[in-house]
C-alpha cells in the first residue's frame, strides 16, 4: 500500500507540473518578439523533413486497411464500400494517430535530444545567464511549428491513405472508379476530416510540449540524455492514446 501511495503521489506531482509547464509555454508565446526564423526552421523539421515518412506509411496504411476491408466486404459483394471505411477511418482515426505516432517518435525524439543535450552541456545556464528565456526561445518556435503542419501533415496522410486503398480496390478487387469515389463522397463527410484535424491539432501539442518538457528536464550526462528522449516517446504515445479517447468519446457524444 505505501509503493501505491507514492506511486499516486509522483503521477499527481508530474500531472501537476506539466500542466504547470504548459501554462508557461502558453504565456511566453503570447509575448514578443515572435521569432519566426527559428518557428520556420522547425517547420521544414516537422513538416518537411517528415513528409517521406508520411506518404509511405500513409499510402501502405491504407493499402493494407483496404485489403483486410476489401477481404471481408467480398464474401457479402460490397466491395464497393471498400473506399469509403478506408476513408471514414482513416480521417477519424487512423490518420491522427498514426501520424502522432510518427512524428512522436522522430521529430519528438530529436527535441528531446537537441534541448536535453544543451541542458546537461550547460547552455541553457549560459541563455539565462544572457537574459535569454530557454522556453521562449526554445520550447515556443517548436510547439507554434508542431500546431501548424502536424494537422497538414495529417491531411497528406488522408490523402495518400486513401489513394492506397484505391490502388488495391481497383487494382486488386475490380472496383468500379466512379463507385469507389461515389462510396466516399456518400460517406466521409467533412465533419469526419475536421474531427481527425482537431485531434491533430491536440496531438501536436502534447507531442511539442511532452518532447520539450522531458529535454529541459534532463540531467545526468550522455545517460541522461538517452534515458530523457526515452521516457518521452513513452509518455507522449501513451498521453496520445489516453486524449484519443477522450477527445473521440467527445465528438460521439458532441
Amino acid at each position: 500500500m505505501t509503493w501505491i501511495g507514492r506511486q499516486v503521489v509522483i503521477f499527481a506531482r508530474d500531472i501537476g507540473s506539466f500542466c504547470l509547464f504548459f501554462r508557461d509555454v502558453l504565456v511566453q508565446a503570447a509575448k514578443p518578439p515572435v521569432r519566426f526564423p527559428q518557428i520556420f526552421q522547425q517547420l521544414e523539421f516537422i513538416g518537411n523533413q517528415s513528409l517521406n515518412i508520411i506518404l509511405l506509411t500513409g499510402f501502405f496504411t491504407g493499402a493494407v486497411f483496404g485489403l483486410q476491408i476489401g477481404g471481408i466486404f467480398q464474401i457479402f459483394k460490397a466491395e464497393g464500400l471498400m473506399g469509403a471505411a478506408t476513408g471514414k477511418a482513416l480521417t477519424r482515426e487512423l490518420a491522427p494517430l498514426m501520424t502522432a505516432f510518427l512524428l512522436s517518435g522522430r521529430a519528438g525524439s530529436a527535441m528531446t535530444a537537441e534541448i536535453s543535450t544543451m541542458k546537461v552541456s550547460e547552455q541553457l545556464d549560459a541563455m539565462e545567464a544572457m537574459a535569454v528565456d530557454p522556453i521562449h526561445y526554445l520550447v515556443v518556435p517548436r510547439f507554434i511549428a508542431a500546431l501548424l503542419i502536424i494537422p497538414l501533415l495529417c491531411a497528406v496522410f488522408i490523402f495518400v491513405g486513401i489513394i492506397g486503398a484505391f490502388v488495391t480496390g481497383v487494382g486488386l478487387f475490380d472496383v468500379d472508379v466512379g463507385v469507389f469515389v461515389e462510396k466516399i463522397k456518400w460517406l466521409v463527410t467533412p465533419e469526419d476530416i475536421w474531427s481527425g484535424l482537431e485531434k491533430a491539432f491536440v496531438f501536436a501539442g502534447i507531442i511539442a510540449t511532452i518532447a520539450c518538457r522531458y529535454g529541459l528536464k534532463a540531467s545526468g550526462g550522455a545517460k541522461g540524455v538517452g534515458a530523457a528522449t526515452t521516457n518521452s516517446v513513452v509518455v507522449t504515445l501513451l498521453t496520445v492514446l489516453l486524449f484519443d479517447v477522450v477527445i473521440t468519446y467527445l465528438q460521439i457524444m458532441w
